[in-house]
């Protein structure tokens, strides 16, 4: 396992509301996540005015075709090309020394006004895998290639680090925008159709066609907390994809292209994408403010079973083991209660004693990423009720949520 991968999983033993990073890796210690799959080199629908509508793609008989969603959502897609001073250090770097060095991503129209949606990680000096606590700087210019050839310099609204999500906006003068429609990944089903447009290894206005392997994934992000929700496709997905749109059969976004499961640093079929109405909450904070917030509970958890949930004598079947609370935490303002005994049960360690979440606002916990998933969707300061098992009693506790840091120390 790589030194970044194991930076991951052991943050992730102490994050708050957030699955226990590394969900998308398979226990190989060849396998690495390639965050973003941005290529290096040396040297809903949002509306913003204007005339234009987003693309869609007409159902034919509910069948899906590719050429005519590449017909439609192709001039709406765009090659970020980023340039970073002094190359060495994150995703871009270039080994250290002086100079300067380039990376280049996908990324989409989604307005008249010329903003476009692509990774955080395209635009800035972001680590390949996980947090690492320090602040993210943006590359020193950024161009935006279009279909029709047009180049133009972008700016950076903002980027979240959370859901490896960047605003960019262009000046819309001269130009032909195309955005592209924004679906729901709620829609989104495993063995759906979608398709993947973007620049693999530079290689402009690529498609590639596969399905939806898996929905609700947790995947790395920029920071020491996982990204929940996510999609997983066997459409094929390579350094330059990131930042690209998955699209449906009709031709929606329903998610952002970030990272790949690789032992060969290339696709192999695991590729997986940020869930598109996660980067939506994000764009309407980076349009207000520039930068984002996220709910934070500083509970880690595990998940509970009808085989575990029997070893413990626990009267649910499923649900959220507590195995960890921050301190001075809103978990821990709460009063929730980590278990303080270990026991080994089916080839692991398990935190028993504690509490278990059942339901979140009456919204039941079936699996161990729900609770941090019903929790990003939420803002600091939202109060939640949680429904907790506790030494055999049904009780409800009541939890205010707080701001979500970028990392957590142990």
């Amino acid at each position: 396992m790589s030194a970044a991968r194991v930076r991951a999983a052991l943050a992730a033993l102490v994050l708050a509301a957030a699955v226990i990073v590394g969900g998308c890796g398979s226990g190989d210690e060849t396998t690495t996540v390639t965050v973003g799959s941005s290529s290096t080199t040396s040297t809903t629908e949002t509306s913003g005015g204007g005339d234009s509508q987003p693309v869609s793609v007409p159902s034919q008989d509910g069948s899906f075709d590719a050429r005519a969603i590449y017909e439609a959502a192709s001039p709406g897609v765009v090659t970020v090309i980023s340039v970073f001073d002094n190359a060495g250090g994150g995703i871009f770097g270039g080994g250290g020394g002086g100079g300067s060095a380039g990376g280049q991503g996908s990324g989409f129209v989604i307005s008249d006004d010329g903003e476009i949606l692509t990774n955080a990680h395209v635009v800035t000096d972001a680590e390949t895998t996980g947090g690492t606590g320090r602040p993210l700087h943006e590359a020193s210019e950024i161009f935006v290639q279009f279909a029709d050839r047009n180049q133009v310099e972008a700016d950076v609204v903002g980027f979240d680090p959370f859901a490896d999500v960047a605003l960019l906006k262009v000046d819309p003068s001269d130009l032909d925008l195309k955005p592209l429609s924004l679906g729901s990944e709620t829609d989104v089903h495993v063995g759906d159709a979608v398709a993947a447009i973007g620049s693999p290894f530079g290689q402009n206005q690529s498609l590639s066609v596969g399905v939806v392997s898996a929905i609700n994934r947790s995947i790395d992000s920029l920071t020491d907390f996982g990204i929940d929700g996510a999609l997983q496709t066997d459409a094929s997905i390579n350094p330059g994809n990131s930042g690209g749109p998955l699209l449906d059969a009709a031709g929606q976004v329903v998610g952002i292209n970030q990272q790949i499961q690789t032992s060969s640093g290339g696709n192999e079929g695991v590729g997986f994408a940020v869930p598109i109405d996660l980067a939506e909450r994000s764009v309407d904070q980076l349009r207000d403010d520039g930068k984002v917030s996220y709910a934070y509970a500083g509970v880690t958890t595990q998940p509970l079973y009808p085989q575990l949930a029997d070893r413990l004598g626990i009267d649910a079947d499923t649900g959220a083991l507590v195995s960890e609370v921050v301190p001075n935490s809103p978990a821990d303002d709460a009063g929730l209660q980590a278990g303080d005994d270990q026991i080994r049960f089916q080839g692991r360690e398990v935190d028993a004693g504690g509490d278990v979440i059942t339901a979140v606002n009456g919204e039941e916990v079936t699996d161990n990423a729900d609770l941090p998933r019903i929790v990003s969707r939420l803002n600091p300061g939202d109060t939640i009720t949680l429904d907790v098992i506790r030494d055999g009693d049904e009780e409800q506790v009541e939890l205010t949520l707080g701001e979500r840091p970028t990392s957590v120390t142990p």
